[in-house]
């Protein structure tokens, strides 16, 4: 039997798995309800621009930063690509609302981000 502690939603399990089971069975472990989830680190500053700007530029969906097309203090019109997402094998612009000037670059090349966080802002 081999023990893993998986984590699902924040909820973290104890799972006891037989080896060699012809079934491909799994055997759960009594103990397998949900303990407390260990606390996430702080959030950091934003990894690259100071100041935050007025205008969000939010991910339209989970997934990884797959390229940074903009940099701080450069105009861009609206719909210009600011960065690109990568979900499900495909690249996803992220592109300004409306005109202005990139204030802040909230995330990093390959960092994970959730649907509607705050990837960078504008002026």
């Amino acid at each position: 039997m081999k023990n893993y502690t998986i984590t699902v939603n924040g909820n973290v399990y104890d799972v006891v798995v037989e080896e060699g089971a012809s079934t491909g069975a799994v055997a759960a472990a009594p103990k397998a309800a949900p303990k407390a989830a260990p606390k996430a680190a702080p959030k950091a500053a934003p990894a690259v621009g100071g100041a935050q700007g007025s205008i969000k530029i939010e991910a339209g969906a989970a997934g990884k930063v797959f390229k940074v097309e903009a940099n701080v203090g450069q105009a861009v019109k609206k719909g210009d690509t600011v960065l690109i997402l990568e979900a499900m094998k495909m690249e996803i612009p992220q592109v300004a609302p409306e005109d202005g000037t990139v204030a802040s670059i909230n995330v990093n090349v390959g960092d994970p981000v959730e649907a509607g966080a705050v990837l960078a802002t504008l002026n």
